[in-house]
C-alpha cells in the first residue's frame, strides 16, 4: 500500500468521480475557536466517499474477472458505492446488507441494480455470508477498508485536500477523519505523508465504538463490545482492519471520540451554515472540531462530512436539537 497505488487510483477515478471542495463559515469558526474547513464527502456520487474506492478497486479488476460481478458488504455507503461503480461497469453486483441498516440505504442499494441480501448483524456474519456468496457465483469480493485498491480510491480524498489546503494557505492542521474500519483515514494519512505532511490525520470515531482510538493508545488491535445499537452506522465496525491499523498506527494523532448528540448538533449545523446534508457518522469529524476543541492543535483544522444518506426522521431529530 503506498502513494504511487492512490495516484494510479486518482487517474482511474478522472472523470468518474467528483471533486469535492473544501469548505468554510464564520459561524463554525467561531464555535470552534479556529479556521474550520470542510470536505463535504457527502457531495459524492451516492452520496459518500465510498464511491472513490469502490470504482477504485472495481476499475483495476482484469475484464474478465470483473464481468463475472462483484459482491460486498456493508450497512449502506460501501453498497451503494460497489452498487453504482458496478452499474456503470456494466456488470452484476451482489451486497450483503444488515436487516437493520437505513431503509434510505437499502432503498437506493437495490435502486442501483445489486442483488441486496439481508442479514442478521447481531447473530450472523457477514463475512461468512459474503465468502460463500463468492464462491458460489464466482463473484469477487470487495471489502469495505481493509482492501488496497480501496484504500488507494479513500486516498484520493487526501490528494484533494492536500491541493486544497495549500491553496488557501493551510500547511499545518489537524486532518479530522470520520472512522470506522480506517479504509478513508488511512488512504487520506498516507496521501498526506506525501503531499502535505505538516497535516496530521486524526481519526473520529462515536462513543462506545472506538476501537480505532482504544487501538491507537493500546498499540494493538481492539474490537467493539457491540457491532450495532448507534446513530452512527455508517462507521460502525468490529474492529480497525489488518491493513489499516499499521497505516493509522505509524501516521496517525490520537483519537477523538464524540457523543450521538454531538452528532446530530454537527449534522444541524452543518445544515444550516454550509447548507449539507450530513449522516450521523459523517457528522462526527465536525462534532469533534466544535466539541474537543482543547484536544486539537493549530489555528486550522480540516474536517470530513463522509456521508450524507441519513433517514428523513433521523434528520429532523438532529435539527431538534437546535431549538
Amino acid at each position: 500500500m503506498n502513494i504511487e497505488m492512490i495516484r494510479a487510483a486518482a487517474e482511474r477515478l478522472t472523470g468518474h468521480a467528483r471533486e469535492t471542495p473544501l469548505l468554510s463559515s464564520p459561524f463554525l469558526n467561531e464555535i470552534a475557536g479556529r479556521r474550520v474547513w470542510v470536505k463535504p464527502e457527502c457531495l459524492q456520487h451516492t452520496g459518500s466517499f465510498k464511491f472513490r474506492g469502490a470504482w477504485s478497486a472495481v476499475s483495476a479488476l482484469d475484464d474478465r474477472v470483473r464481468s463475472r460481478g462483484v459482491i460486498a458488504f456493508s450497512s449502506g455507503n460501501h453498497a451503494q458505492g460497489v452498487a453504482l461503480a458496478a452499474q456503470l461497469h456494466g456488470v452484476p453486483a451482489v451486497i450483503v446488507m444488515p436487516r437493520d441498516a437505513p431503509a434510505l440505504k437499502i432503498d437506493n442499494t437495490r435502486a442501483l441494480g445489486a442483488e441486496v441480501v439481508l442479514y442478521e448483524r447481531g447473530s450472523e456474519d457477514r463475512d461468512i455470508i459474503g465468502a460463500q456468496l463468492a464462491q458460489e457465483r464466482g463473484l469477487t469480493l470487495i471489502k469495505p477498508f481493509d482492501e488496497p485498491q480501496v484504500i488507494a480510491g479513500q486516498g484520493t480524498t487526501g490528494l484533494e485536500i492536500a491541493a486544497q489546503a495549500q491553496a488557501v494557505g493551510v500547511t499545518a492542521a489537524d486532518v479530522l477523519v470520520c472512522c470506522g474500519g480506517g479504509g478513508l483515514t488511512g488512504g487520506i494519512a498516507l496521501a498526506l505523508e506525501a503531499e502535505a505532511p505538516g497535516l496530521r490525520v486524526r481519526p473520529v470515531e462515536p462513543e462506545g465504538f472506538d476501537d480505532v482510538a482504544r487501538s491507537l493508545r493500546s498499540g494493538g488491535i481492539e474490537r467493539n463490545n457491540a457491532t450495532s445499537g448507534n446513530l452512527c452506522d455508517a462507521i460502525i465496525t468490529p474492529q480497525p482492519g489488518d491493513i489499516t491499523f499499521p497505516i493509522m498506527q505509524r501516521l496517525c494523532g490520537p483519537g477523538l471520540v464524540v457523543t450521538e448528540d454531538e452528532a446530530l448538533r454537527a449534522m444541524a449545523l452543518a445544515f444550516v451554515r454550509l447548507k449539507l446534508v450530513a449522516e450521523p457518522g459523517g457528522a462526527v469529524a465536525l462534532a469533534a472540531a466544535l466539541c474537543r476543541q482543547d484536544a486539537i492543535e493549530g489555528e486550522d483544522v480540516i474536517v470530513t462530512i463522509s456521508g450524507g444518506n441519513v433517514d428523513p426522521d433521523i434528520f429532523a431529530q438532529s435539527l431538534d436539537t437546535l431549538t
